[in-house]
């Protein structure tokens, strides 16, 4: 019976995930958009990793996923879910456009992000990458969704989710680090989740302009 519910559940948000228009009431921006949900599963339980229309990734409901991110076609507003199933020990794989490929600041599309699902759950979704000698770094910012009572609106989490904010060099300053950027090997998020059921991400065609450091 919970796995049908489940079935129920993701359908519904497939249903809701097409290029569509979004409502200036839940604060994000007016227009198309695709959306990408991240839904977490308890450990034990099973769920059909596929024919979710490529908007779904799983994570654990509590404790540590990776989503590995794959550089889609450059300046091409496409993206897809590569591999669903992000509770396992390889991961899930999203592929998404170079949003500043020259690591300006200003990106020429933006994410917003909220938490869905029962009330109570929270999770810590933070952008890294791996370094030539196979090093990881995380950034020092993180998008912390909090699922509280009530209606949840959207926030612009380009920040968090396309840039890497750490150290590298050593020199006592945190630099910006694009997702993508060519110094660097394998981009991810990594999402550590304590009982969050839903998180909902919407990717529009607006530009977001980031801090330097």
């Amino acid at each position: 019976m919970k796995k049908l519910v489940l079935v129920g559940v993701i359908a519904a948000l497939v249903a809701s995930a097409v290029v569509g228009i979004a409502s200036a009431s839940n604060g994000a921006p007016s227009g198309a958009h695709y959306n990408l949900n991240l839904i977490g599963v308890a450990k034990g339980k099973t769920a059909d990793m596929n024919g979710a229309n490529g908007h779904v990734i799983f994570v654990n409901l509590d404790g540590k996923s990776r989503i590995w991110l794959q550089e889609g076609p450059e300046d091409i507003f496409d993206f897809q879910v590569i591999d669903a199933n992000g509770t396992d020990n390889n991961g899930a794989t999203f592929q998404l456009p170079n949003p500043d490929p020259l690591n300006t600041g200003t990106t020429w599309y933006s994410v917003y992000a909220r938490a869905l699902g029962k009330p109570g759950g929270h999770g810590n979704i933070t952008s890294g990458f791996i370094d030539e000698f196979g090093q990881e770094w995380l950034s020092v910012y993180s998008y912390l969704p909090v699922r509280e009572k009530g209606k949840m609106t959207f926030e612009n989490v380009t920040k968090y989710l396309l840039y890497v904010y750490v150290d590298w060099d050593l020199d006592g300053t945190v630099e910006r680090v694009n997702i993508f950027n060519d110094q660097f090997e394998d981009y991810f998020w990594d999402y550590d989740n304590q009982g969050l059921k839903l998180v909902q991400l919407r990717f529009y065609e607006v530009s977001t302009t980031v801090p330097a450091s």
